[in-house]
C-alpha cells in the first residue's frame, strides 16, 4: 500500500505530498475475521498427502520433499477419517478430484474444513482465487484488512490534514483518492500472496506464450514449498518476481489512469461551476503519471511486498509465533505500517528523480 504514492499520482488539488500521520489502530469489520484469527499461524509443517499420490505439478513421486506417504490405496480411508462423514462431493471439484487421486495433503484438507465451518470464509472459499490464498495462508484476509485499514485511515487523515477547512467542500476529490488507494492496497496484498492449488503451480497452457514462459512459477518468490508440491527452482522464483511486476505495472498504470483522470475531470467541472475556484497546481499529465506509477509498483512495491509476504511474514513471524495468532496479527500490522511509510518516502524520491515533482516544492 502506497499512501503517498496514490496521493501524489492522483494529484490532490493544490496539496503537496507531505508525510501523513500514522495511525496505530485497525478495525476488523468482517464478521468472519475473529474466527480466522483462531486458524492463523497454525504449524506450517507439511503433512503427507492423503493417499500418498504424486505431488500436484510434479512428474515423480519423490520430487517434492513434501510429497505423499507412499500408502497408495489409503486415500479414501484417510480422507474419510478427516471428513468425518462429510461427502467428498461437497468439496470444491478440484479438491474432491485430488482427494480421490490421493494427491491432497491432510494438512490442506484439514485447513479447508476448519475455514469452511465459518460462514464468511466458507463463502470466500467458493471463489478460486481466495481459496488458493487462504489454503496457503489462513491469515490472508487479516492481512487484507490490515493493509486496507491502514490505507483508509492514513489516506483519510492525510486528506483532512492537507485540506483542513476545505475537506467537506472537496469531498468529491477525497472520495476519488481514497477509492483508488483502496484498489491499489488490495492488489498489493493479492498479487504477491503465497498460494496453494491442487493443480500445482501455474502450468503452461494453450498458445499463451507468457503462460508457457512462467509455467510452474509460484505467486511469491520467497514462499515455502506448499505441501505436496515439487520444490521451486531458482528460475521459477525469479519468474515470480517478473510476472508479478508485469501485473503490478498494469494495475498501477490503469489505477493511476482512472484516478488522475477522475481528479482532472473533477477539477474541470469545479472550475465550470465555480469560476472563482483556482487550483494551486495545474492538472497532471495522465499518461506520464500513470506510466510512472505503474513502473514504481512493478519495481519498488513489487519487491517490498514479495519480501514482506514471503520472507518476513510466512518464513519469519508465522514460524516464530505459529502458536500465537494474536502476536502474528499485531506484528503483521506493525511491519505493514512500516512498509507503508517506507513506500511513501520512496515514491516521493522516485517522482523527484523523474522530474515530476520539485524537491521541496509541490507537484
Amino acid at each position: 500500500m502506497e499512501v503517498l504514492a496514490v496521493r501524489a499520482q492522483l494529484g490532490s488539488v493544490g496539496r503537496s505530498a507531505g508525510s501523513s500521520p500514522r495511525l496505530s489502530g485497525l478495525r476488523h469489520s468482517a464478521r468472519g475475521l475473529p474466527a480466522l484469527r483462531r486458524i492463523v499461524c497454525r504449524s506450517s509443517e507439511a503433512e503427507p498427502a492423503v493417499g500418498g499420490g504424486s505431488p500436484p505439478g510434479s512428474t515423480n513421486s519423490g520430487g517434492g520433499g513434501d510429497g505423499g506417504d507412499g500408502n497408495g490405496g489409503n486415500g479414501a480411508a484417510a480422507g474419510g477419517a478427516i471428513l468425518a462423514g462429510r461427502a467428498i462431493e461437497s468439496l470444491p471439484a478440484e479438491m474432491a478430484e485430488a482427494l480421490k487421486a490421493g494427491k491432497l495433503p491432510q494438512e490442506i484438507l484439514q485447513r479447508f474444513l476448519d475455514m469452511d465451518s465459518n460462514p464468511f470464509l466458507s463463502w470466500l472459499m467458493k471463489i478460486g482465487g481466495f481459496r488458493e490464498r487462504l489454503l496457503a495462508d489462513p491469515g490472508f484476509m487479516i492481512k487484507v484488512a490490515i493493509e486496507v485499514g491502514i490505507g483508509i485511515c492514513t489516506k483519510t487523515t492525510a486528506e483532512y490534514t492537507k485540506r483542513g477547512d476545505d475537506f467537506k467542500r472537496e469531498l468529491d476529490f477525497v472520495l476519488a483518492n481514497v477509492i483508488m488507494a483502496i484498489i491499489a492496497d488490495f492488489m498489493l496484498v493479492w498479487l504477491p500472496a503465497p498460494t496453494y492449488s491442487t493443480k500445482g503451480a501455474a502450468a503452461a497452457g494453450g498458445f499463451n506464450p507468457l503462460a508457457k514462459l512462467f509455467a510452474g512459477c509460484p505467486d511469491n518468490a520467497f514462499q515455502k514449498v506448499p505441501p505436496g508440491y515439487a520444490p521451486f527452482t531458482a528460475g521459477q522464483r525469479v519468474g515470480a518476481v517478473v510476472r508479478n511486476g508485469m501485473k503490478l505495472f498494469g494495475v498501477g498504470f490503469f489505477a493511476s489512469l482512472l484516478g488522475v483522470g477522475m481528479t482532472n475531470a473533477l477539477m474541470a467541472v469545479r472550475q465550470m461551476l465555480d469560476p472563482s475556484f483556482v487550483p494551486l497546481n495545474p492538472p497532471q499529465d495522465v499518461l506520464v503519471m500513470s506510466a510512472a506509477y505503474g513502473s514504481y509498483m512493478a519495481s519498488s512495491s513489487n519487491l517490498r511486498y514479495q519480501i514482506l509476504a514471503g520472507l518476513i511474514e510466512e518464513r519469519g513471524i508465522e514460524v516464530m509465533f505459529k502458536s500465537n495468532p494474536a502476536a502474528c496479527a499485531v506484528l503483521s500490522f506493525i511491519v505493514r505500517t512500516g512498509n507503508t511509510f517506507l513506500g511513501s518516502l520512496l515514491w516521493v524520491d522516485y517522482i523527484r528523480l523523474l522530474g515530476l515533482q520539485k524537491a521541496g516544492g509541490g507537484h
